[in-house]
């Protein structure tokens, strides 16, 4: 779709706008109000039938508080990659150091790096991210400095028997297989020199335990 001036929106536009508005709680009405049309116009710009003028567009991007070309050009739906380009199918994501208990992963500070995935991993909503892998209680699965792309998936029925990203207590980050049975779970490193980590059904409701990623993809490079 276009708007005046030439300037070509993308179809971004439509899904961030539906979905920064009901992410910031903001009804259609409401959102017409501040931006200066009816709560119809909001819905016909979201569902991609009629074309904003590109002072709409300024304006909704000022409302929502969303830089301009981010709206236009980036799938704000999956917050944690940037999009190489507009008609990439690869995105990047960020590769941290370390995870931070407490801390969303969105909200980790600690990036070394992006690396790029495929785009049509992230259908449905899902998101990645990457750890470099430290220390070998891993090993010889993973070796140290291995680059690790997780799938923030908390389903219990998706992490059991897979290598998961886990939070203990609120404090502790750590990496390791991950095995549900009646009692509780248990934490299971590959390193044989390292022990099992178990915990009770109660443990993993009162520390609590948390699982913030499935591994999904190991990048080894020499």
């Amino acid at each position: 779709m276009n708007v005046k001036g030439g300037i070509k929106l993308s179809n971004y536009f439509s899904k961030n706008l539906k979905f920064l508005r009901e992410n910031k709680g903001i009804s259609k009405n409401k959102l017409g109000e501040m931006v200066g049309v009816n709560q119809t116009t909001i819905g016909r710009w979201e569902n991609n039938e009629i074309t904003p003028s590109i002072d709409n567009v300024e304006e909704v991007a000022k409302v929502l508080n969303v830089p301009l070309p981010d709206i236009l050009i980036q799938d704000l739906s999956f917050d944690n990659a940037t999009p190489v380009d507009i008609s990439s199918d690869i995105i990047q994501i960020p590769v941290y150091g370390t995870i931070k208990a407490g801390i969303p992963i969105e909200a980790q500070e600690d990036i070394i790096e992006y690396v790029d995935i495929p785009k049509s991993w992230t259908k449905g909503g899902k998101k990645f991210y990457g750890l470099k892998i430290s220390g070998d209680s891993m090993f010889p699965k993973y070796d140290e400095n291995d680059i690790v792309i997780f799938e923030q998936n908390e389903d219990r029925e998706m992490y059991n028997g897979k290598d998961c990203a886990v939070m203990i207590n609120g404090t502790e980050s750590t990496f390791k297989k991950l095995l549900v049975n009646e009692q509780g779970i248990v934490l299971q490193p590959y390193n044989a020199a390292y022990d099992i980590m178990m915990f009770s059904r109660e443990q993993v409701e009162n520390l609590p335990i948390r699982v913030v990623g499935i591994a999904r993809e190991k990048r080894t490079r020499i």
